[in-house]
Parts: C-alpha cells; sequence; structure tokens
C-alpha cells in the first residue's frame, strides 16, 4: 500500500509541475468550522449573480465599497490591483492585513456581523473547511473563464465536492533560498547542510547556516513526507487514516531534530521577520521559504541569490507541500456583484504577471506561464522543478484540524529534545480527537 499511495503522491505532484510549466504557496493556524450561515441564501448574490449572467454582463451594485484581506508580505501587489480595479469600475476597495492561513477563520468569527472582507485569500487546503461551513460563495459567473484560463492544478485546489469556489491567483511550494557569496552550490543532502553549518554557524555573533520556521509544520513537512510518512491517506482524502507515526516519518524527523546542532535557536525565537533580517544581511547563508519571499530576497541579494531544491533527507528525494492560493468571495457580502467582479479581475493574466513581478508569485494562469518574463526567470524554473516533488496539501475540512496540534509538537521536538515518535503519537491522537468532535 505504501508503494501505491507513493505512486499516486507523486502522480499529483507531477500533474502540479506539468501545469506549471507546460501548460502554454505562514501555513499555520487552525480554523473552526462554522454554521451554514443564516443568510445564505440572501447572500447567495441574488438573480443578478446567478450562472446565467454572462460575465460581461455583470455590473457592481450601486454605492459597492470592498474590503479586501491581504497579507502583509504581497500587500504592495493588491495596493496596485485596486488602483486598477477602481478606475475600471469606480469602485473602492480598503486593505487590511491578514495572514492567508487566519483568513477563514476569522471570517468565521466576523462574517456574520459584516465585519470580514468581502474578498479574501484562501490556501486551497482551508477550502473544503470554508466551503462545508457555507462561508463563501461559488465562482458561478466566472466558472468556464476561470476554468480554461488556468492550469488544471490550480481549477483543482479551487474546487470543493465538485463546485468551483475559487478564482486562482498563485502556485507555491518551498525551496532554498542561498547565498551564492557563502555558499557558491547549494547543499543536495541535509547532512550536506550540516557539514557546513558546523563551520559557519556561530551564535555569539548571530550567525548561522541555515534558518527556517522549525515550529511551523507547512516548512517542515518534509522531514515527514520525504522518508515514507504522510498525513491522511487516499491522497489526503481519508481522515481515518493519519500517516504521522510511521517509522519513515520518525526516521525523517530525526534527521530535523539533529538540525538543532547547526540552528540552536528555540522554534519560537525564529519568525519571517527576523530571518529575513538575517538573509539579506549574510549572516543567515540558507534559507527555506516559499515564492512570496523572492522579490524581497532578488532586491536585497542580487546576484548573490541562488535557489536549488530543497534538500534531500536521509538521502530521499524532500517532498515538499504545494498549494493553490486562490481568491473567494463572501458569502456574507453586501456586494457580490462587486466581489465577483475584483476576484476575477484580481486573477486575470495581467494581475498574476503584475503579482509575480512585485512578489515573485507563480502564476497559474496559462497565457502568463508562457510569457517571457515567466519562463526565462531562472527562480520561477527552481520552484517549478521542486514542485515536481511536491504533494498537494490535503483540502477535506479535517486538514484545518492539523496545524495546531503539528505546530505544538514539532517545537517539543526541536526545543525540548522530545522523543519523535512519542510527539507524533501525542499530535495524531490530538487530530483524530478534534476530527470525531467535527463529525459529531
Amino acid at each position: 500500500m505504501k508503494k501505491s499511495r507513493k505512486i499516486l503522491t507523486m502522480a499529483i505532484a507531477l500533474l502540479l509541475v506539468v501545469s506549471i510549466t507546460a501548460c502554454g504557496p505562514n501555513r499555520s493556524g487552525s480554523n473552526t468550522p462554522a454554521n451554514t450561515p443564516s443568510n445564505q441564501n440572501a447572500n447567495s448574490g441574488g438573480a443578478d449573480t446567478e450562472e446565467n449572467v454572462a460575465p460581461e454582463d455583470l455590473v457592481p451594485e450601486e454605492g459597492a465599497e470592498l474590503l479586501v484581506w491581504e497579507s502583509k508580505e504581497e500587500k504592495v501587489f493588491t495596493e496596485e490591483i485596486a488602483k486598477q480595479f477602481t478606475d475600471k469600475y469606480g469602485v473602492k476597495v480598503k486593505i487590511e492585513e491578514v495572514a492567508p492561513p487566519d483568513q477563514v477563520g476569522k471570517l468565521t468569527q466576523d462574517g456574520p456581523s459584516g465585519l470580514a472582507a468581502d474578498v479574501l485569500i484562501v490556501p486551497h487546503d482551508h477550502l473544503g473547511n470554508a466551503a462545508t461551513s457555507g462561508l463563501i460563495l461559488a465562482n458561478d459567473v466566472f466558472a468556464e473563464e476561470t476554468t480554461n484560463n488556468n492550469t488544471e492544478a490550480s481549477i483543482q485546489g479551487s474546487t470543493f465536492d465538485g463546485t468551483l469556489y475559487g478564482y486562482p491567483r498563485a502556485a507555491e511550494t518551498m525551496a532554498l533560498y542561498y547565498n551564492k557569496s557563502i555558499l557558491p552550490e547549494a547543499p543536495k543532502d541535509f547532512q550536506d547542510v550540516i557539514d557546513f553549518g558546523k563551520t559557519f554557524t556561530d551564535k555569539a555573533t548571530n550567525r548561522y547556516g541555515i534558518m527556517w520556521e522549525t515550529g511551523n509544520m507547512y516548512f517542515n513537512y518534509p522531514f515527514i513526507a520525504s522518508t515514507g510518512g504522510y498525513l491522511f491517506g487516499e491522497n489526503g482524502t481519508n481522515p481515518l487514516d493519519i500517516g504521522l507515526t510511521t517509522d519513515g516519518a520518525i526516521e525523517g524527523l530525526k534527521v530535523y531534530q539533529s538540525l538543532k546542532e547547526i540552528l540552536p535557536i528555540n522554534s519560537g525565537d525564529i519568525n519571517p521577520d527576523i530571518k529575513r533580517s538575517l538573509f539579506n544581511a549574510g549572516d543567515v547563508a540558507m534559507d527555506i521559504n516559499g515564492p512570496w519571499e523572492l522579490a524581497g530576497y532578488k532586491a536585497a541579494l542580487g546576484d548573490d541569490l541562488g535557489l536549488a531544491p530543497y534538500p534531500s533527507v536521509n538521502g530521499e528525494t524532500a517532498i515538499t507541500f504545494s498549494g493553490i492560493k486562490v481568491w473567494v468571495v463572501n458569502s456574507f457580502t453586501q456586494y457580490p456583484n462587486a466581489a465577483k467582479l475584483f476576484a476575477n479581475f484580481a486573477s486575470s493574466k495581467d494581475a498574476q504577471l503584475l503579482l509575480n513581478e512585485k512578489v515573485g508569485a507563480v502564476p497559474t494562469n496559462v497565457e502568463a506561464l508562457e510569457a517571457d518574463q515567466i519562463k526565462n526567470d531562472p527562480y520561477v524554473s527552481a520552484f517549478a522543478e521542486q514542485a515536481k516533488n511536491s504533494q498537494p496539501m490535503p483540502s477535506i475540512p479535517e486538514m484545518a484540524n492539523v496545524w495546531a496540534p503539528m505546530n505544538a509538537a514539532l517545537p517539543e521536538i526541536w526545543n525540548n529534545n522530545a522523543d519523535p515518535k512519542a510527539a507524533m503519537e501525542k499530535a495524531m491522537k490530538q487530530i483524530e480527537d478534534l476530527n470525531n468532535g467535527a463529525a459529531q
């Protein structure tokens, strides 16, 4: 079964990279399912937003104003696209900073009171939770356009239980950034990382061979999956089959634990701002991160910036998470027409190329992927290479129950030298309890 699961996993991962390369994504936090909104029918978009309305006939409501949630790192893009949208449609757009992994949880709390954003960003692994909770509207008016214009993998990531909800905006996985003035070539395996770190790391001067968010399950999933562990069985669809305590998972987590020798910092003392500052200054030689950091790192390091696939784990090719970031429309919005127009406008070919220009994101739009801006970019190509060995994050609602237990277990292993198997057994029990509670 392990072999068949691996084959299926790699097939799906290959589909993602084929979509990224040949068709011419903090990850923490947990979300609690909400009751279906009592005004779901009232907010379903009304007669003007039913499927039989042609996209060119959709117009914003009179007096419409929109609130959009966006990450701190990518706000520069949304500010620009919002200006373009306002110029075209005359609709004012306000932007608030909310990390994408926190947006569904915040929508759960603020949606019924009318305080939530009209348009927000959902990592695709949160889509099932948002959809089953009745928090988001289907992508109905622009469904055909969205499907035709974007990669198959991104449409899969924007769909839950047969319904298209999302407007794809970027494909994500992680890779290894490195400073070529310190390291001419990237290490191939984490043993190479350790060997280098022993010669470079000096805690007294705040200098480290590598740094990443050691307490965040998103960045550390390769230490589970590369050697044979997994979250949910049957390609992430079976919540009854949790593979966090397999021999392979424990083998990889022991490699993870050994890296504390060259990064002697507690996980709580590492955050994106600290890591970014040290890497830009040359005090960190390598950083495990996603495409959202690319623009800033290019500006800081210039030609000294290198990007390579995630190092192998105990000699096994690293399997990273892959994901799709999608725009979605709040089901409680007072302005569903305007919100749908914005979500479509902000996920267009031109918008995705702007997002790539501003922050280095990898497009999902088929024509954008064929643009010279993308095809000739060695950094985007490096992410695509890692995507060959990536595994789509599960999008079932139970995925929301994984983050908190795992983000507690990893610091126990890292900070307190806890036994990896005992820590994973505890995390798995917590996930199972949350899943059972959600099902009752």
